[in-house]
């Protein structure tokens, strides 16, 4: 019996620390600049990064609008998780895939998890998104996910993809290299942004139909 009264203690403490743990990595992820757990594995097996965090006014418009188009169409009307969506995708007996992700998925699966397709990883990650939706909002999610992509061997970021494809800072790039920046991240390793291609081009056909959907990430006006 105290063996019993002993591990549930023990357990009580580690769902403590846990928590306190996701809650202070909350409060610093909404202020400052944090890695994605790929970026950490690649500082670890001493391989090179590249990246340049910049705040979202140092992003061409034509990206966020990208991105949503591409990634996540209904970014600023659910709270993290578009359970629509997920529900569609769970139903597939291969399993959950990327379809079912939307952008603050994601962001949770390279800050916080690993990749790979698992019923346990989309567990965790619905959770987890929903929390970072409420305490960060829209532009944070933003402002992390375009930080901390991967845009070509140990290219990551934005700011550093935008120099390393277009010699031009993020700020400068324009609809045509934002979509094609945006087409090449479901396989950025092996996609040349610089070509055209047909996913490029539909992501800025989509783009130009998002409209007031970026509201709730670009400025008025």
């Amino acid at each position: 019996m105290k063996r019993l009264h002993r591990l549930r203690r023990i357990m009580t403490r580690i769902m403590i620390g846990l928590i306190a743990l996701i809650a202070l990595s909350l409060l610093l992820g909404r202020f400052l600049p944090i890695p994605s757990t790929l970026m950490l594995g690649r500082w670890l097996g001493q391989m090179p990064v590249t990246r340049q965090w910049v705040p979202l006014e140092a992003i061409a418009p034509s990206v966020i609008r990208s991105a949503i188009a591409s990634e996540d169409q209904r970014f600023c009307l659910h709270h993290g998780v578009d359970f629509g969506a997920l529900a569609e995708v769970l139903e597939d007996p291969d399993g959950p895939s990327r379809g079912a992700s939307t952008i603050t998925m994601q962001v949770v699966k390279n800050v916080y998890l690993w990749p790979g397709r698992s019923y346990i990883r989309k567990g965790l990650e619905i959770p987890l998104a929903l929390l970072v939706d409420l305490a960060w909002g829209k532009a944070r999610v933003m402002e992390v996910y375009l930080n901390i992509a991967e845009w070509g061997e140990g290219v990551f970021g934005i700011e550093a993809a935008a120099r390393h494809h277009f010699g031009k800072p993020a700020l400068r790039l324009t609809p045509t290299e934002s979509a094609r920046l945006v087409s090449i991240l479901p396989d950025p390793r092996r996609r040349d942004p610089r070509r055209d291609s047909a996913s490029a081009r539909r992501v800025s056909a989509r783009s130009l139909a998002v409209g007031d959907l970026a509201g709730c990430v670009l400025p008025r006006g």
